[in-house]
């Protein structure tokens, strides 16, 4: 499917063609009608010489509702440009070239309406001004057809020059990530909300779960329609009406976009490659205000230039676009800004969810470049290393390739190292991934990390994960997977709750081996009574607990593994034949005091080995 959409100046029978064409008179409002001029978006459709079906979108031609006009250019695969003949290019003629040619609307023909007011001297004349207008534009082969909208002289030719320019346009890509663009918002009596836009970048279903955005308001289709005809699926580059279910008109409006849940992020900044018109009337100087205008969407914005302190007509920069109001775009969406003099310049979205940047920073500067024209290989890695560690769904929404090329360049990538997943190979949607430069970054960070706490702490055999994990700011499931991935490279060696480089051993000096036989040895002399003032150096009786060569149940009392392992045993079986035990029965079997009694009993109590009944202990 097609879009035609019209642009020209006001008056010069733009409605006029659409209707004698179609059949259909697309202003639609009574003020049109009263006025005799378009104010607000029309639509009409027709059927080509060729049986193709294609849609048509009518723009106002005055200067104050080019803002209406933007609404319908976005979504437009063809230009119909439209110049009257007995009055030849007008102010709105060239602002609203400008815009088609910032648009980058690719294809189009120019319609000479009104050839039956003038002679052919005359219409030679303005034939000659419009090619002089088209060079160096998106539309400079477009080709001219003089018709009268009045005697429908030419119609017949303009259709077949239709036909044949749609031979040669591309179809609209499907991307896989459906967006409605929404122009329109209506109630129909019995129906409900009904909402109308260009659809672009993927499919849309009868009965598909559907998200309004920058509201975020869930719903779903009711009813599809295309041309007035019921449809179960949209297809992209189609005029739709989608009916949805448990919205009032009032949540939503034009600007909006209704897409597939979660598929598309608000967002407040995004970096842009700018160029200001030829005409623009006056330079653009960095932080200034304009109105952003992307597909039907429209909020004051300011922009930062990147790169330069000022903007003259027909030069190009890198900026960033910060917008008052949120907005839904994609990388590769084109974009127009306007002041209170008119249309200035527009450009193309390079990065869509933007961290602010130093001016005239030449790394910036650099990844900007790649992300507009680099190789599909280097975009994507560009993209991944601006958000990394990223999912690969996540990289999906970054790019405007197809999910399968995307995965395919991703699998690619992998196999010569350039791209680091986590959690296996597969490449689901969920699949952590890490540019080259981004795991070595991450891989230096926790060798560092870990290097520091073993200076540290050399008598503990490893950092605490979660310790690890805050140096290194990741997510706890991301820092499984990648602790994971050291492990399986030897990069880090995985040890219960703690992690050390492989390298990492302990080694004691004599001093302190010393220290540790003779606290074991005045432990063993009366096991089950252990004196409780030995010192020993915190770091050495860790130690000797991570080692289980003793057990410390109590803030002072320490036994030795061997003597603590009896006494479990001795109290285990006692409980098994006698059904439980009290802290007095402890201290009577081991021939102990009551406090070493009642700090092992508390200690079984925190293993789980035995509970506490009142008074007695049982087994768990």
């Amino acid at each position: 499917m097609f879009v035609i959409g019209t642009a020209g100046h006001v008056d010069h029978g733009k409605s006029a063609l659409v209707k004698a064409l179609t059949g259909i008179d697309p202003d639609r409002l009574a003020e049109e009608k009263e006025r005799g001029m378009t104010i607000d978006l029309g639509f009409a459709w027709l059927t080509l010489p060729s049986k193709r079906q294609v849609s048509i979108v009518d723009v106002p031609g005055h200067e104050r509702f080019i803002r209406n006009m933007l609404a319908g250019a976005g979504g437009v695969d063809l230009a119909l440009f439209v110049v009257a003949a007995d009055e030849g290019v007008m102010p709105q003629t060239k602002e609203h070239l400008s815009i088609l040619d910032i648009l980058h609307v690719k294809g189009g023909i120019v319609a000479l309406t009104k050839k039956d007011l003038v002679d052919n001297d005359w219409l030679s004349l303005v034939t000659s001004d419009v090619k002089a207008l088209l060079e160096g534009t998106t539309l400079e082969k477009a080709p001219i057809v003089p018709v009268s909208s009045v005697t429908g002289e030419g119609l017949a030719q303009l259709l077949e020059v239709i036909d044949g320019e749609l031979d040669s346009t591309q179809p609209r890509h499907d991307l896989g990530r459906p967006r409605l663009p929404i122009d329109r918002v209506f109630t129909l009596a019995g129906f409900g909300t009904v909402v109308t836009g260009t659809l672009v970048d993927g499919h849309l279903s009868l009965g598909q779960e559907v998200e309004i955005v920058p509201q975020g308001i869930r719903s779903r289709i009711r009813g599809l329609q295309t041309h007035r005809q019921k449809i179960g699926e949209a297809v992209p580059g189609s005029r739709v009406a989608a009916n949805i279910a448990g919205v009032a008109p009032e949540e939503i409006q034009r600007g909006n976009i209704l897409t597939l849940p979660g598929l598309l992020k608000p967002t407040i900044a995004i970096d842009v490659v700018l160029r200001l018109i030829k005409d623009s009337p006056s330079t653009l100087s960095h932080n200034a205000m304009v109105t952003f205008h992307a597909g039907t969407q429209e909020t004051p914005a300011r922009i930062r230039l990147l790169d330069r302190g000022e903007l003259g007509p027909g030069e190009s920069a890198w900026a960033q676009i910060r917008t008052e109001q949120p907005v839904c775009v994609v990388k590769g969406d084109f974009f127009v800004i306007r002041s209170t003099k008119g249309t200035i310049g527009g450009g193309e979205v390079v990065e869509t969810h933007a961290k602010r940047h130093k001016r005239f920073h030449a790394q910036t500067l650099e990844r900007l470049a790649v992300l507009e024209k680099g190789t599909p290989e280097e975009i994507l890695l560009k993209a991944l290393e601006t958000s990394e560690p990223c999912e690969m769904n996540a990289l999906v929404k970054r790019v405007t390739f197809p999910e399968g090329e995307i995965r395919s360049i991703v699998v690619d990538l992998a196999s010569k190292g350039s791209v680091i997943p986590l959690g296996g190979k597969t490449l689901e949607r969920g699949t952590l991934l890490y540019s080259f430069r981004g795991w070595t970054r991450l891989v230096e960070k926790a060798c560092s990390a870990l290097e520091s706490y073993h200076l540290q702490h050399p008598l503990r055999r490893g950092a605490p994960k979660e310790e690890l994990r805050s140096r290194l700011g990741l997510h706890p499931q991301t820092f499984s997977l990648v602790v994971q991935r050291m492990g399986e490279k030897g990069i880090l060696a995985e040890e219960g709750a703690t992690v050390r480089l492989p390298s990492h051993e302990i080694k004691l000096s004599r001093e302190q081996q010393k220290a540790v036989e003779e606290f074991i040895h005045a432990l063993e002399k009366n096991p089950y009574s252990p004196p409780t003032d030995i010192p020993l150096d915190p770091e050495l009786l860790s130690l000797l607990v991570d080692q289980r060569r003793v057990v410390k149940v109590g803030d002072d009392v320490v036994f030795s593994a061997g003597a603590y392992d009896k006494m479990v045993k001795l109290v285990v079986e006692h409980i098994r034949a006698k059904g439980k035990i009290t802290v007095a029965e402890v201290r009577d079997l081991l021939g102990t005091s009551r406090k070493y009694a009642l700090a092992l009993m508390e200690h079984l109590d925190q293993q789980r080995i035995t509970r506490r009944v009142g008074d007695e202990r049982v087994l768990r």
